[in-house]
Formats: C-alpha cells, sequence, structure tokens
C-alpha cells in the first residue's frame, strides 16, 4: 500500500487540528474530577473543538468492524477498558483511571491524541502504569527520525515497557493519519525488531499509541459491543497517544499546545 507523503503546508495544517484536539484534552483533564461524568467530558470536548472551528473526526465515523456508525465524538476509556469505551452517564470515582481519546478535523485534516489521568492520588500500580505508558509513547515518538525504521520505533517502546513488566497490547497498534483517521500503510506496532519494517522519511504522519495494561497484556470484548476493548485478565489498561511529522530535523508533535 502506497503512503501518502505530507508536505509542509499539510503538516501545518494537520498541526492546526492538533491544536484543537490538544485544548479540548487539557479542559477535559482539568475537569475530569470525583462525581463529574462520562458524558459531561463529552460535551466539553465537542464544546473545545467547535471553538477552534474543529468538528469530531469519530462522530459518524463507521470503521469495518461495526454494522453501525459511532455516535460520540471521543472515546473514555475507565479502569479496565483499554481502548475505545463509549461516553455514558457514568460518574468518576476516586481512583479510577481514565483514557481519553479524541480526534479532531479541520478543512479535512485530521489529528488524533489520547491521554490517560487517575481520578485523585490513585494506588502505586496505577500510577506505575499511567507515568510508564506516558514515557513509552514519548521514547517511541524520538525514534521517529528520517532513516529509523518503524522497527526501531516499537522495539525502544516493548523494551522499555518490559523493563517494567508491564503488558503490551499486541492486538493494536498506532496507525497513519491525515486526510483519514486511519490512514494505511503505516501500522505502529508497540514492539517489534531493530531494522524491520517500513523505513521513516520526512513527509509520514502517522499516530504513536502505547496501549498498555497492568497484568498480561490479552483483551477481550463483551458480547454485543463493537468497540470497547477490555483487559482480559481484569487488570487496568492505559493509553496515550499523540499525532507525529516526520521531519528532517526530527519527529514534529502535532497534538500539543504551542510553547
Amino acid at each position: 500500500m502506497s503512503i501518502r507523503l505530507k508536505t509542509a503546508g499539510e503538516i501545518d495544517a494537520m498541526a492546526a487540528a492538533g491544536v484543537a484536539v490538544a485544548s479540548a484534552l487539557d479542559r477535559m483533564k482539568a475537569a475530569a474530577k470525583v462525581g463529574v461524568t462520562l458524558l459531561e467530558l463529552e460535551d466539553i470536548a465537542r464544546e473545545e473543538l467547535k471553538r477552534h472551528h474543529a468538528s469530531p473526526s469519530l462522530l459518524g465515523y463507521q470503521p469495518s468492524f461495526s454494522s453501525v456508525p459511532y455516535q460520540f465524538a471521543t472515546c473514555l476509556s475507565l479502569n479496565d477498558e483499554v481502548i475505545h469505551g463509549l461516553p455514558r452517564p457514568k460518574a468518576l470515582k476516586e481512583g479510577d483511571l481514565l483514557g481519553m481519546d479524541l480526534v479532531g478535523n479541520i478543512d479535512g485534516w485530521h489529528a488524533d491524541s489520547t491521554v490517560s489521568v487517575l481520578i485523585g492520588e490513585g494506588k502505586p500500580n496505577a500510577r506505575k502504569l499511567l507515568m510508564a505508558t506516558r514515557d513509552a509513547m514519548w521514547i517511541g515518538i524520538r525514534k521517529c527520525v528520517p532513516g529509523a525504521t518503524l522497527g526501531d520505533v516499537g522495539h525502544a517502546i516493548q523494551t522499555f515497557l518490559e523493563k517494567n513488566r508491564l503488558g503490551i497490547v499486541r492486538d493494536l497498534s498506532g496507525h497513519g493519519v491525515g486526510t483519514a483517521v486511519h490512514e494505511g500503510g503505516l501500522d505502529v506496532l508497540n514492539f517489534g525488531q531493530p531494522g524491520r519494517g517500513v523505513r521513516l522519511e520526512p513527509g509520514m504522519t502517522f499516530a504513536v499509541e502505547p496501549m498498555v495494561t497492568g497484568g498480561s497484556g490479552r483483551v477481550r470484548q463483551a458480547p454485543g459491543d463493537p468497540w470497547t476493548i477490555f483487559t482480559a485478565d481484569h487488570t487496568l489498561g492505559a493509553h496515550f497517544e499523540h499525532t507525529i511529522a516526520v521531519t528532517e530535523d526530527g519527529p514534529r508533535v502535532l497534538t500539543a499546545l504551542p510553547k
């Protein structure tokens, strides 16, 4: 499958969508307190995207595995839900671990990001999982330079997470992002062998997104729910994600607030 390389202007267009996403996630993170419901966080995401003249890419999105379009702007995954949890009128409680995933679109250019947060202090195992997943994402991003391979990226993430004795979800991966939420040809696995896989070139844009569990890394789905992916052993799951562009100067994070 051919991989579309983006021009500098197209990367800037994705970054505009990325700022909208980052701003929405920042507001959601600040609002994620005990007693707040997942639907309230969904409303915040929609409001903030609208303020940035962006639209929610996931609303009405229909991948091949679902017979119906997705009905929300966000995926909000709680505790043993690793990814694709549904917004619902459930109130957050002390110690919850919440993953907040959002994709925004401006003028046909998409950007995808996820942040996981603890509600309150959280238990030591939850804090370790959250911090290690975030660190693994950045370790992978730093490998996204011209001439490296996706195997280099996955191997760096894998080595770090295995050192921390955490479970890597091998059934799921990062993906190309651009004029579609999921562009083909750039499956960013969270494990791999150095020097293997697609060789990175300037203009490639994709999501680096470790999905990690406190247990085995194996996942399951509930009957009748095509979306939510749970840990098979009921341990906690965590998820961090940035959309990045490979440039001559190294990786450019497109889903971050301007400094």
